[in-house]
Order: C-alpha cells, then structure tokens, then sequence
C-alpha cells in the first residue's frame, strides 16, 4: 500500500521550546521534532512556517496558517500544524470558517511538555496528528492526549496536566486504545457543499466579557466608544443577565438599535445557553441578544469576527449564529416546546 503523503506545519508553541535564561523559547525546527518521533508509516513534508509562542498567536497568524493550509491542500493527503496550546483552540476554531469544505484532514497538535524533555507528552501527541491525518475524514481536528477532536469543539482546560483539551458538548470524534484508533460509532461526517474556499476576511474589533455581580454596563459603551464592533458576553447560567440597577438587559437593546451584535453565551463549560427558560434571559432576547447555544467561547468569538468581516450587519450576524457552519453548535429550532 502507498505511503499517506502528509505535511507538517510547524508554528513553535512549547512542543518546539528550548530552556533559557527568558524561559521556554520555541526555537526547535519541524524537521528536528520529526526526527525525534522515529519511524513513521508515511511520508511527511515539512515547512517552518512560524516560530512563536502561541500566546503571540494572533489574527494575523490566523491568516497565514490558512493560507498555508488552502495554499498546500491539493498536494497533500493531510496535514499537520503544531502549534502551542495556549491558543490552539481559537486557531482550530478559526480555521474551521477560513477553510470551508476543506478537501483534507487537517490537524493541529501541541504538546504541555518540549519535545526534548525525557516523559514529553509531544510524541504520542504527534504521532496522533499524523495518525488522524491520514486517516480522518475531511475536516479541521485538534488531537491531544489520546483524543481527536473537531477544532470547534475544542478547549483548553488545565494547564499542567497532559489531558489538557476537552471535546466540549460532543464526544471525540475518535479515541485511542488497545484496538487503536476507535472512531466515535455515532460520528457522521459532515457533507460538503461545495469545492473548498479560503476566506480570511475578519473583523478582530470585538470583545469577549465575562459577566459578574456588580459589572457595570457603561463599560459596554466604552468598548463601543473606542471601535468594538460586536460583543460575546458570557452571562450567568443558561444566558442570565442582571436588569436591576446595572441594567445589563436594556444596554444589550441600545447596543442592537446602534447596530453592535451582543451574542450571549453561558460561563458554564458544559451543555447550551437558552434564553427563553428564564426571565432573566426571555428580556435579553426580547432586546435582541444572540444565542451562542451550546458554542464554545472559543468559537463564538471568532465566529463573530469572520461574520463580521463579511460586513454582515445585525439581523445577519443573528442568522449566521443561527446556523452550524461546521459543527461548532447544535441548534434548538424552538427551545419553548421543552418547558
């Protein structure tokens, strides 16, 4: 049987860290992580695309690693980013609305420990990316610790543990054990509507606000004020927000007449945001408040760049979020019929 022929783009991030006297410095080549790894069974390219601490990972790098991606797609069975963890979640969300219908699997994986350290989670990490890209259906996966996730279900959850991802309101797409790589029997792969685009048009004015006790809603406007074009508000529970004193609920409807999308998430990890359930959110979405349902923050924020660097307005934007583009939520056609 031939070969998978697959492609590593390195980035940097702690798999490629070197000790010094400023800390971890991602200074290891690609061609140096896959020689670490040993044998593979396929045939695997590399470019060193980036050398960055994933914390330096921004919009713009988002760009340039889709473009990479879209740029090597035709000549690869599938391809493989490493990339620090810090960040990886949004990268993997983001690149889920870049590359639609992408014609391969693409993989981003990291690692908590540098690959030359002696118990380096970075090998078994890697050698999954590499396993699911060429295995994998189409599609942008994140794998790390023994599970393949869809990048836009994806998110960081602990810091120093080698299980640092979770598959966040659906299973992992695919898990390994003693009988290998064992898909998610339930996992259907998603259709492709059409030939594959690249489209990295996005508007990063936007802010993600974590709602407390006492969160004064002026702020809101200072955002505005000073460029903000869109807000993801994680509010209480299933998408409670406050209408006593600190009127959270009615400054949401100003920022809607101004023409600001406010999509209201819940801060809860688990399970979706319903604003119909209480009175507290039914008020909200009275004002014009979006859904973000059972999205990841990760997500629902770049989600809200990407529609907003289409120029799509208000009312767009709240269809938009109120359709899955790639897996990344499950949509309630009418939450009242279950309460």
């Amino acid at each position: 049987m031939e070969k998978k022929k697959l492609l590593l783009l390195s980035t940097g991030g702690t798999i490629a860290s070197v000790a010094s006297d400023a800390g971890l410095v991602p200074k290891e080549s690609g061609e140096e992580l896959i020689k670490m790894l040993g044998k593979l069974p396929y045939g695997i390219d590399v470019q060193d695309i980036l050398q960055l601490d994933s914390s330096n990972i921004q919009p713009e790098e988002w760009k340039f690693i889709a473009e990479n991606i879209y740029k090597y797609r035709n000549d690869y069975d599938g391809i493989v980013v490493s990339h620090g963890t810090d960040t990886m979640a949004y990268t993997a969300s983001m690149l889920a609305f870049m590359l639609k219908n992408i014609n391969i699997p693409v993989v981003l994986t990291g690692s908590q420990v540098p690959i030359n350290v002696v118990l380096s989670d970075a090998h078994d990490n890697l050698r999954l990316a590499f396993a699911a890209a060429a295995t994998c259906p189409p599609d942008i996966y994140l794998a790390f610790h023994n599970k393949i996730m869809l990048g836009c279900r994806a998110v960081k959850v602990r810091t120093t543990n080698f299980d640092a991802f979770e598959s966040v309101n659906v299973p992992p797409i695919a898990t390994v054990s003693s009988d290998g790589l064992v898909f998610n029997k339930d996992y259907q792969p998603r259709e492709k509507t059409g030939a594959p685009s690249l489209n990295t048009d996005i508007d990063s004015n936007v802010s993600l606000v974590k709602l407390f006790p006492g969160f004064d809603p002026k702020l809101l406007f200072a955002m505005v004020d000073s460029g903000c074009q869109g807000i993801v508000i994680e509010a209480y529970g299933l998408g409670g927000m406050n209408f006593i004193r600190r009127n959270m609920v009615a400054a949401i409807g100003k920022l809607i007449r101004q023409g600001i999308p406010v999509i209201a998430s819940s801060q809860c990890l688990y399970e979706r945001s319903d604003l119909t359930k209480y009175e507290v959110g039914r008020e909200a979405l009275l004002e014009g408040a979006i859904s973000a349902c059972d999205m990841t923050s990760e997500s629902a924020i770049t989600k809200l760049m990407w529609a907003l660097g289409q120029g799509m307005n208000v009312h767009e934007v709240a269809d938009f979020f109120n359709t899955d583009v790639a897996g990344e939520v499950t949509l309630k056609t009418n939450m009242l019929q279950f309460y």
